[in-house]
């Protein structure tokens, strides 16, 4: 009796070991990589066969079968868990979710674009397509404008006709009665100074009659400065016209405003209105805008030629004065002469 069960407890020891084995590995193993652990999981022959046998191997004992089931779906059940631990989580990345509408804001898009930094030229633009054909008829003549203002200032720096440096000198050389002197001592690429070398040498003749010369005097003086004063008529009608052509924008928009809330009804939506206005007087400010330099210019311009003019006639007066006094002085001399 004590025989045959030695030799069932000897049968029974190699089953137990050989399904026991396979817990305790599972159950002391070390920490498996999650790269290695998510393969087998992935179904292949190799995981499937190995997790088999020892169930194969357990189904002779029910107590070794029930142990090991257990351990074999837990190690499968927790395989993606070291997966989750380790992967870094980014607090702000977004997972798209495949066929999802992504729903905006209409007020957070109006925000966005309204905040957004615009750009003088855009603006610019905007400005020209609201303000229709006046706003650029009025770009048209500021570009006008603009480049006459810059050709008169390059003709009043290269001409420096306000210079009275080289008169003085020839002024005082003149009274002296060294006449050529005087005349060599004149810059006669100035206007002032042009003229009076004219006048000094039609007075250094005995023959000249100053009636002729007086008339030359004055055809040259005039011929000079209506070059002085080329391109300053443009200059007032495009400070005229600018303002004028504003208001005729202004009214025309004003127009259009009306007729768009008659056509809406009692419906009438303010912001149409208040859009109209702000449109027709855009071209009033561009108009106004343009017609302030301009005149400021002009009338700075316009200045500088009178009191050239008024420079020139005070000098050719003084050559004619000094002239008429160096004539009488020498005949009463001539007559104290004959006295004596």
């Amino acid at each position: 009796m004590l025989t045959s069960l030695e030799n069932d407890v000897s049968s029974d020891s190699p089953v137990q070991t050989s399904a026991a084995q396979p817990v305790v590995n599972d159950a002391t193993a070390s920490p498996v990589d999650p790269q290695s652990a998510t393969a087998p999981v992935a179904g292949t022959e190799s995981s499937s066969s190995a997790a088999s046998a020892p169930v194969a191997n357990a189904s002779s004992t029910p107590e070794t079968a029930a142990s090991t089931a257990p351990a074999t779906t837990d190690t499968t059940a927790a395989a993606p868990s070291p997966v989750d631990a380790t992967a870094p989580v980014d607090p702000n990345a977004v997972t798209p979710v495949a066929g999802a509408d992504v729903a905006l804001d209409p007020a957070a898009a109006a925000d966005a674009v309204a905040n957004a930094p615009v750009d003088l030229t855009t603006q610019l633009q905007d400005f020209l397509v609201v303000g229709g054909p006046v706003v650029w008829i009025l770009l048209g003549f500021s570009v006008v404008a603009l480049s006459i203002v810059l050709i008169k200032i390059w003709q009043f720096i290269s001409l420096s006709p306000e210079s009275s440096g080289d008169l003085k000198n020839a002024l005082l050389l003149w009274r002296r009665g060294e006449k050529q002197n005087a005349i060599s001592a004149l810059k006669t690429r100035r206007p002032v100074s042009e003229v009076t070398a004219l006048a000094m040498q039609g007075l250094s003749r005995q023959s000249a009659d100053h009636a002729t010369l007086k008339e030359e005097l004055e055809r040259v003086a005039t011929l000079r400065l209506n070059q002085l004063r080329a391109y300053l008529r443009p200059l007032e009608v495009i400070s005229t016209l600018s303002p004028l052509l504003g208001l005729l924008g202004t009214v025309l928009g004003m127009i259009v405003a009306f007729q768009q809330m008659e056509a809406a009804g009692s419906q009438v939506d303010p912001s149409v209105l208040s859009g109209g206005i702000w449109q027709a007087l855009l071209t009033t400010a561009v108009g106004l805008a343009v017609a302030i330099p301009v005149v400021a210019v002009h009338n700075y311009l316009e200045r500088k030629v009178e009191r050239i003019s008024a420079l020139m006639n005070d000098t050719v007066t003084q050559v004619f004065t000094s002239h008429q006094a160096a004539v009488l002085s020498q005949a009463k001399a001539e007559e104290l002469k004959r006295a004596a």
